[in-house]
This record gives C-alpha cells, sequence and structure tokens, in this order.
C-alpha cells in the first residue's frame, strides 16, 4: 500500500493524539528543543497510524492528503518539506531509524513500526513454537497461509519479509533459496 488510507469495513477507527488537534503541531517549531519533541511525537504518529492501518510503504506526496498528514477539521496540513523533514528526523539516529528513504528523490518511504530485525524474531518465535525449523517454507505461505492467519506477521509486505528474513540469514538462523516469485525458507 503506497499512500495512507483506510478502506470501508477495516479495522476500527484511528484514534490521533491530542496533539494532532492543537494548530502548531502542523507547523515547525522555531526553539530547537521543541522541534526535537515535535519530531518525535510526529515519528510516534506516524508508527502508530502506520501500524493501525498495516502500512509498510508511504508515498509523501499521496500521504499529504490523507489524515495522516492532513487534519481536515483544522484545515491544517504538513507541507511536502515537512513531511519529508518528519520522515528524514526518522531515518536518523535520533529519530530511532523507524523509516528508510527509498531512493534519493525522497518521494517514498518505508516506514518501521517494526524492523526487519523485529519482523525476523517474530517470525523466528513463531517457527520456534510452531516446529517449524527444517521444515522448508515458501515465503507466500508464510505471510498468506491459513496456519499463519493468526499471526501479526500475516500479511506483511514481501520486501519487508525479504529484508527481515536476510537478518536471520545473516545471524545463520535461515536459508532462502529459489527465483523472485517462488522462493522458499528454511529456518534453523
Amino acid at each position: 500500500m503506497a499512500a495512507a488510507t483506510q478502506e470501508a469495513g477495516d479495522s476500527p477507527a484511528f484514534e490521533f493524539p491530542k496533539s494532532y488537534n492543537f494548530p502548531p503541531f502542523f507547523s515547525p517549531q522555531p526553539t530547537a528543543l521543541t522541534r526535537q519533541a515535535q519530531l518525535k511525537k510526529w515519528s510516534i504518529l506516524v508508527q502508530r497510524y502506520c501500524k493501525h492501518h498495516r502500512i509498510f510503504k508511504i508515498t509523501i506526496i499521496d500521504a499529504l492528503d490523507t489524515p495522516l498528514f492532513n487534519n481536515s477539521t483544522l484545515r491544517k496540513r504538513l507541507s511536502l518539506q515537512d513531511a519529508k523533514a518528519v520522515i528524514d528526523y526518522m531515518v536518523s539516529k535520533d529519530g530511532d531509524e523507524r523509516a528508510e528513504w527509498l531512493g534519493l528523490e525522497k518521494s517514498e518511504a518505508w516506514v518501521w513500526w517494526r524492523k526487519p530485525e523485529e519482523w525476523a524474531t517474530v517470525i523466528a518465535t513463531w517457527v520456534e513454537e510452531t516446529g517449524q525449523k527444517g521444515t522448508v517454507l515458501t515465503l507466500y505461505e508464510l505471510v498468506q497461509g491459513e496456519t499463519t492467519e493468526k499471526q501479526e506477521f500475516y500479511g506483511l509486505d514481501m520486501d519487508v519479509l525479504r529484508k527481515s528474513l536476510a537478518t536471520l540469514v545473516k545471524k545463520g538462523r535461515a536459508q532462502v533459496f529459489g527465483t523472485e516469485d517462488q522462493q522458499g525458507v528454511k529456518f534453523f
């Protein structure tokens, strides 16, 4: 899902924090300390919003018109520059590297409400708990199979899954093989 949207009939409505209804929240604050606190609040909001709506990647220009960056009640929204500043903060060490730009033009970004390493831990725990070690699973059945329907990683973006599995491969806890559209994974 490229933009931050919610379909009718999806999960319950997202609850925005109180600061979202405070007009200065949408304007860059002039003092460094206040600006840092504002960026941290935006980072938390973006992560929670994306987690709630299961958004893994956002296209900034599209997200500007969604409730994430646009409070229609206040008639306030982040500018493109300010939205990019939020993501820049999230990409930084100060922002706990909770986002990653895709390309130099900074038009699209991964939002890590769970970092790939964190997803890897969730998946590895499930593999351990269900006795799947040594079993070959396709990437598709891992995130779309009946046995994983109730798991948090069900429906995980395939690119996020690949990034997550790469962390397990580096640690010698998994092996990924096959072609792009028919990849499998074996856990150790």
